[in-house]
């Protein structure tokens, strides 16, 4: 049986490639940034009404197109430094939503970053176009896709709070147990067994005890803690997180 021999593709030049990039169909790049903030046992979102004129009563996640000259990191500090005039953010590339119709202006794919802070400590700056934090809970409707990068972020957030210790950024340096379940509840959006909850973190052993109760509070007082963040460096490798 006689074998064909397979033609070898052209070999590419990086003056031919420019061209073809040039010459081929455009595509818009942007960054969405997904900011949710954690405040009176609450998990919330920061959103914002459209600048676009057709879309005014709409709210949408804080986003533009990435400039030409502009990496994306860049560009997403960028976004929310404008819109919000908050700076030096810790923000991660969670996810690229590329759907050919889900944008009206045209080809655009739009890549979503996220981030969880503490509301407390970080004041809106500017609050143009009706900026501000709304519940978890309460979202059903976003502009354009925006509630499909919403969603999808917002399971990223429930399953890296179970691989990493990012919640305790949102707590006192001193904290009680009571305070960590509530901010775990509210993340996750669902109640956990007191006992459980209690066991698992003991058992990852990063907890301080103090030797210190609550003050001033309507309950009765629980015992104090902090989280040991060397100890935590020095076996996250090994660490499997916690899986409630």
């Amino acid at each position: 049986m006689a074998i064909m021999e397979k033609e070898n593709s052209p070999i590419k030049t990086l003056k031919g490639l420019q061209s073809e990039v040039q010459n081929s169909n455009k595509i818009a790049l942007s960054v969405d940034c997904v900011i949710f903030g954690f405040d009176e046992n609450k998990l919330k979102v920061l959103l914002i009404r459209s600048d676009l004129k057709k879309y005014h009563n709409n709210y949408s996640l804080l986003g533009d197109l990435v400039k030409p000259h502009e990496d994306l990191d860049a560009s997403a500090s960028r976004i929310l430094k404008q819109r919000t005039g908050l700076n030096h953010l810790y923000l991660e590339q969670v996810h690229t939503f590329g759907e050919v119709n889900r944008h009206p202006a045209g080809r655009v794919v739009s890549v979503a970053y996220c981030s969880l802070i503490n509301i407390k400590h970080h004041h809106l700056n500017i609050l143009d176009n009706e900026l501000g934090w709304h519940e978890v809970s309460s979202i059903k409707e976003l502009l354009f896709d925006h509630i499909k990068i919403f969603e999808y972020c917002y399971s990223w957030l429930q399953r890296r709070v179970q691989e990493h210790p990012l919640g305790f950024s949102l707590l006192p340096e001193k904290f009680s147990l009571r305070e960590l379940q509530d901010l775990y509840e509210a993340i996750l959006n669902k109640k956990l067994d007191r006992r459980n909850f209690r066991k698992k973190f003991f058992k990852m052993d990063f907890l301080v005890d103090l030797g210190e109760d609550e003050k001033d509070v309507a309950h009765r007082p629980g015992k104090l803690y902090k989280f040991n963040y060397d100890k935590y460096e020095k076996n996250k490798k090994t660490w499997m997180g916690i899986d409630f």
